[in-house]
């Protein structure tokens, strides 16, 4: 294995060509000519990339900078709204965090953002891996930043067979260290374009790796098969009930879920509690409820959900027990989670 100073410079030489173009970057260029990027942009861009694809996150990272450009206006944003925008992106907790952080970051920073990696893992919503992205990143600081590019990589150059999750200190390391005191920043988002571009996890493209002379796996001929995985637990399946009522006017039965938990302050249908078992019928008002023949599932990280669909037609004078009905005009489908989103499709298929 050659100098790890030797190799962190060899990479940075083919980002420095090949480097992805992403809304939330300061390209390479850009960066030697003095232009940091804004750590508002970092930040929003790493929340929202945890569990998530950049192809799935360009759209929504657009949407949320045009609406609101800078922290500060993020705090301000209403609860709702900001709810509503993050709709479909998934694991929804950090659309919560998101906001708190954004708060405490105006109350407590004068909005702006701080450059000491102790004062930002006190935020809200940024743990070692975001806190790690950010310092080096926006502030290039040298801070190892593991995300599962990373990984793959570090598994392959080094041939490394131990199975994930228990192989993650180890691979953390080995990448700790590679990362240069030079260019800090530029280097952490190199190794995980490498990943993503090139030692990608199927078909490796190791012809055109810059890393290709020193990789330990490629030599052993074990590329392929890296990074080792420990078997996964089957996923339990839970059960629900979605009730659809609309109202003659047109207006939807709708309300807001509690804060705490899954979909935790995303608007929804009302339902029954999801469980392994039956569940328990909750009708959210009295009504000539009828059952639909198809059912909304979804997968969430630690189960599958199937949800038996309820549909009600009622006139105006319908009160629920829970929820409120919103006006026809001002309901957006899109504006639900993935999940109640499949519901409102089967109801209108």
């Amino acid at each position: 294995m050659r100098d790890p100073v030797q190799l962190s410079s060899e990479l940075l030489q083919w980002y420095d060509v090949h480097a992805r173009d992403m809304p939330w970057r300061t390209s390479p260029r850009a960066r030697k000519e003095g232009q940091m990027p804004d750590p508002y942009r970092v930040w929003l861009s790493e929340i929202m990339l945890q569990q998530t694809t950049v192809a799935a996150v360009k759209d929504y990272f657009l949407r949320f900078t045009a609406r609101w450009p800078d922290v500060r206006a993020l705090a301000a944003a209403e609860d709702a709204d900001v709810m509503a925008q993050w709709a479909g992106l998934g694991y929804y907790a950090r659309a919560r965090n998101l906001l708190k952080c954004a708060r405490v970051i105006v109350a407590e920073h004068d909005g702006v953002f701080p450059d000491d990696h102790a004062a930002l893992l006190k935020l809200p919503g940024i743990g070692p891996y975001t806190a790690g992205a950010i310092s080096a990143i926006a502030f290039d600081q040298p801070r190892v930043v593991v995300d599962g590019n990373v990984e793959r990589v570090m598994a392959r150059l080094f041939d490394i067979h131990t199975p994930l999750p228990t192989a993650k200190s180890k691979l953390t390391e080995k990448a700790a260290a590679l990362t240069p005191d030079t260019r800090p920043g530029c280097y952490a988002q190199a190794v995980m374009d490498l990943g993503a571009t090139i030692c990608t996890p199927r078909s490796p493209a190791c012809g055109i790796c810059p890393w290709r002379p020193v990789c330990a796996a490629r030599v052993a001929g074990t590329a392929a098969e890296l990074p080792r995985k420990l078997p996964k637990k089957a996923k339990p399946v839970r059960l629900g009930i979605a009730y659809v009522a609309r109202r003659s006017d047109g207006a939807f039965l709708l309300e807001t879920r509690p804060d705490r938990g899954l979909l935790g302050g995303m608007l929804g249908w009302p339902g029954s509690e999801w469980t392994e078992d039956t569940p328990v019928p909750a009708p959210p008002l009295e009504a000539q409820w009828t059952l639909l023949p198809a059912e909304a599932r979804h997968t969430f990280t630690h189960f599958h959900l199937r949800l038996a669909i309820m549909t009600a037609d009622v006139d105006q004078t319908a009160t629920p027990n829970r929820g409120h009905f919103l006006e026809r005009h001002a309901f957006s489908p899109s504006d639900l989670p993935t999940v109640m989103r499949k519901v409102f499709d089967l109801v209108h298929k």
